[in-house]
């Protein structure tokens, strides 16, 4: 059954295409819904068992999908067909498909140059988008600070009705956690380090390494300083992660 979730960390999972998910997040969007997306890998793994907060954010989503070979690895386990969809593979089919519905959008994140670049992109490859407004926040961005709620009524006030967050996990997660519990008619999809990819600033890893499984060896090459203790870290939760997957699928079966 390929719409029946599965289960990392106590977290469900959709097993929904690009397609099926850019469909209905935006269906749910046009519906006036406030609501919040996200993308599960192994660092956000590592993260819920540490963050009460970001674990928070994490039931409250309407919507999380596979992010990262290692969990779509688990859905294959407990029996499920899937692929790996990334908040990044997402936001070009979603701006089409606001674009074609008339939904206005929202950029969040990153710097004010990575910002004029993805939205020069955006609007160049999609005519009819409406990009209501962006907003870059300051270093050191807290979730529930003033510069917070100055972000969240910039996006109030612009019209927009789904915005993209890019400020990379925990803190993406535990704003947009907040900002669909407070504003009304805006749905939030935290997206990394995508606003960077679109406008060239940050390169992602190759196509074959992203079909292998491997975009995250890619990064800590790039940034072997910043990410080889991070990727311990999900080296470290990884084994766990299978035996829980082989577990369910094993209670599945039955006798």
């Amino acid at each position: 059954m390929r719409a029946e979730p599965f289960f990392v960390e106590g977290v469900s999972v959709q097993t929904l295409s690009l397609k099926e998910a850019s469909c209905r997040i935006c269906d749910d969007v046009a519906s006036g819904k406030s609501f919040s997306v996200f993308t599960l890998n192994l660092d956000h793994v590592v993260k819920l068992r540490t963050n009460p907060a970001f674990r928070a954010a994490y039931e409250r989503a309407r919507i999380v999908l596979a992010d990262g070979f290692p969990i779509v690895l688990a859905g294959r386990l407990q029996g499920r067909r899937l692929s790996r969809t990334t908040g990044a593979d997402l936001i070009v089919p979603l701006c089409e498909e606001a674009g074609r519905r008339g939904l206005p959008v929202f950029l969040l994140g990153s710097t004010p140059r990575s910002l004029a670049g993805a939205q020069r992109h955006l609007t160049t490859l999609i005519s009819e988008l409406d990009v209501a407004g962006t907003y870059a926040p300051e270093q050191g961005f807290s979730p529930f600070s003033e510069p917070a709620d100055e972000a969240m009524e910039a996006i109030r006030n612009s019209g927009a009705r789904l915005c993209f967050v890019a400020l990379g996990a925990p803190k993406q997660e535990i704003f947009a956690d907040r900002c669909a519990r407070e504003i009304e008619g805006v749905s939030f999809l935290c997206i990394g380090a995508g606003l960077d990819f679109l406008a060239g600033h940050q390169k992602r890893a190759p196509k074959a390494f992203q079909a292998m499984g491997l975009e995250w060896l890619w990064r800590m090459l790039l940034n072997p300083g910043r990410l080889a203790r991070r990727y311990a870290e999900c080296l470290a939760v990884f084994p766990g992660v299978l035996l829980d997957s082989l577990s369910r699928r094993s209670e599945r079966a039955g006798p």
